[in-house]
């Protein structure tokens, strides 16, 4: 099947290496692998094989690629130093890891990027316009819409899936109405800003459509494509480089959190190419690893250096997220809460009952925002000089995305587990430790993340092996303006109101939200009461001084990732901190390309899947031309992939 976890020994030299098997990786080596059968074509992905696992396949069961059984578990936790602007506290980012990457484990919500994200780039090839027909390649669109705007022949089908609850969006849909946000007809149109019922990446039938099983599977069990090559559970340790600074191949090993046995280091020769492709906080280590990368970085990590690009590792950034739980009061099936126990008996009595919300992943609406005139002036000269500079004069620039889910994102588990460096090697750490939502009980959630932020991290080796530990800062909510911290204090205080106008709401979930002291105007029904929501609340809730202290805190001590990260490789001039050029070359050297969320220069206001597809899509039409293929073999992989 050209799927392996060791490399065959005849397999020593391939035309193309792609490092990294997560969605970006997927769509190009699929289209490459499709544009000419003579191209050998090798792709090496950290993680495990995704093929048919239930907990991939299945939208519902999405939790269950997380859970702390290495053996389920298809997710890496980065964790960052503990960082002042989040009280001093840890975060933990998670990434995919296993084949589709973040499209394997993702919540698989349909959210498309603004035109004027795409503008914002400055780069020729990669403007809107010329971006469009790499966007609509990769679609199957089952929606609403002009039809201009949306692909109908790609090999990732959007629809509703085989389940929604109706009710439970339509009343969220109404109260964002109440709150004076308009329905579009089509909110992914490129343009337009509000509320809106959304699409999934999940097939009319249910399954998700992440990038492997829509664009490399195919290849590798249709038996036409023996030139396609994928090794899993191995790690990419670094670039080889020949004399004249060309990249020639790659350095390997087992992944020692899934291969215990210790196994030598490896190469495998690339004749033609090499493209790294493992994402916003995995590309910068390899580069770094490699000799490519800040100077300062490399001499303190003990790596020599092949080119100086001070911008490898730099400017990570990542749409910042809070989640909100309610209780509420739904029809039965309403919410994904308790759908199983999380046991293996659980979770084959659910997929023996070919239950319809299999293919329901819980999120049923969305929005992009906008705060009015009176809001912007409200939350600071600082936060309106940002504003004014930046959004005033773009009316299609959302300030925040709200989601509805219908169910407690609290985790299930008590505990996660992370793989990280340590001075035996790569040892397990336990994280997390919140408790379980009530059995039996109904919630929904309203989860907030912001579309541009403007605090900045890093991510930078400390020695020349992967076993050594990350210099890993997010940044989060330190932006000098505050900027950031000001747009989730307004986006708090409007999700409430929001939720205060759902007849569903049965009270916050007091565990996971900001409690305010005794007698606060600011303070919400208890659980058990009627509250609110039978009727439209005349007056918004008033905050205090001491109110708004208590917000900004609760903040600092919770906000996290929305798993969204990009930049840190970014597509730019090199005197700009840039590290690829706009055909993805790696300044300095020959014959290297990165091609993933990394590249991206400035924020996309959405879900950041649709863009990591489009990164392949023009990375792999890029590739194509540079590698002198035939100008019709879009074609033939449309025919493969269709």
């Amino acid at each position: 099947m050209g799927i392996y976890t060791e490399l065959p020994i005849t397999l020593n030299e391939v035309d193309v290496i792609i490092a990294g098997g997560g969605t970006a990786a997927c769509v190009i080596a699929s289209r490459l692998a499709a544009a000419d059968p003579t191209l050998s074509v090798l792709v090496i992905e950290s993680g495990r094989d995704n093929y048919d696992i239930p907990a991939v396949v299945n939208p519902l069961l999405w939790r269950e690629n997380y859970r702390p059984d290495c053996d389920k578990q298809r997710v890496y936790h980065h964790i960052a130093q503990p960082e002042q602007s989040l009280s001093d506290r840890e975060s933990i980012v998670t990434v995919g890891n296993t084949l589709g990457g973040g499209s394997s484990v993702n919540l698989m919500m349909y959210m498309r990027a603004q035109k004027c994200d795409f503008d914002s780039w400055k780069t020729p090839g990669w403007t809107s316009d010329e971006l469009k027909p790499f966007i609509k390649r990769w679609e199957t669109y089952h929606g609403l819409g002009n039809p201009d705007d949306h692909g109908y022949d790609g090999p990732v089908q959007v629809s509703s899936g085989t389940y929604r609850a109706e009710v439970a969006e339509d009343d969220f849909i109404q109260a964002m109405k109440q709150m004076g946000y308009d329905e579009p007809p089509d909110l992914q149109d490129f343009r337009s800003t509000g509320v809106s019922r959304i699409k999934k990446y999940i097939s009319p039938d249910g399954r998700r459509q992440d990038a492997a099983h829509t664009y490399l599977h195919p290849l590798l069990r249709d038996g036409k494509h023996p030139n396609l090559h994928v090794l899993v559970e191995t790690q990419v340790v670094r670039v080889l480089f020949d004399g004249d600074q060309r990249a020639s191949g790659v350095e390997f090993r087992p992944n020692p959190a899934i291969q215990t046995s210790a196994k030598a280091t490896q190469s495998v020769a690339a004749k033609k190419l090499v493209v790294v492709s493992c994402g916003t906080l995995g590309s910068p280590p390899i580069l770094e690893r490699s000799g490519v990368g800040d100077p300062a970085v490399l001499e303190r990590a003990g790596v020599p250096l092949v080119a100086a690009l001070p911008g490898v590792g730099h400017d990570f950034q990542d749409h910042t997220i809070s989640l909100y739980p309610y209780h509420a009061s739904l029809p039965p099936n309403s919410t994904a809460d308790n759908v199983h126990d999380g046991s293996e008996e659980g979770i084959a009595a659910l997929l023996a009952s070919g239950d319809k919300r299999l293919g329901w992943n819980g999120i049923d609406a969305s929005s992009k925002l906008r705060p009015t005139p009176t809001e912007v002036k409200a939350l600071g000269p600082g936060f309106e000089a940002v504003w004014d500079r930046d959004f005033r004069n773009e009316p299609s620039k959302p300030l925040v995305s709200m989601l509805f889910h219908t169910g407690s994102l609290v985790p299930q588990n008590t505990t996660a587990t992370a793989y990280t460096a340590g001075s035996g090697g790569v040892e397990k750490r336990v994280i997390g430790g919140q408790s379980r939502t009530a059995v039996g009980s109904q919630y929904f959630t309203i989860d907030v993340f912001s579309s541009y932020p403007y605090s900045r991290g890093h991510v930078h080796i400390t020695g020349s092996s992967p076993d050594d530990p990350l210099d890993f800062k997010t940044g989060y909510l330190s932006d000098e303006a505050e900027f950031d911290l000001k747009t989730h204090v307004w986006a708090y205080k409007k999700q409430r109101e929001v939720a205060r106008r759902m007849k569903s709401q049965r009270g916050e979930l007091t565990l996971r939200v900001p409690s305010f002291g005794a007698g606060s105007v600011a303070a919400f029904p208890s659980v058990g009461e009627e509250g609110e929501a039978a009727t439209t609340p005349e007056k918004e809730i008033r905050y205090e001084a001491p109110d708004e202290t208590i917000i900004e805190k609760w903040l600092r001590d919770n906000m996290s990732t929305c798993w969204h990260g990009l930049g840190t490789c970014k597509m730019a001039a090199r005197e700009t901190m840039g590290v690829v050029d706009a055909d993805l070359g790696v300044y300095g050297v020959r014959g290297l390309k990165v091609a993933d969320l990394s590249i991206v220069p400035k924020n996309v206001a959405v879900n950041t899947m649709s863009t990591a597809l489009t990164v392949g899509e023009k990375a792999a039409d890029i590739f194509i031309r540079e590698l002198g293929l035939s100008r019709g073999c879009l074609n033939i992989v449309r025919r493969f992939l269709s």
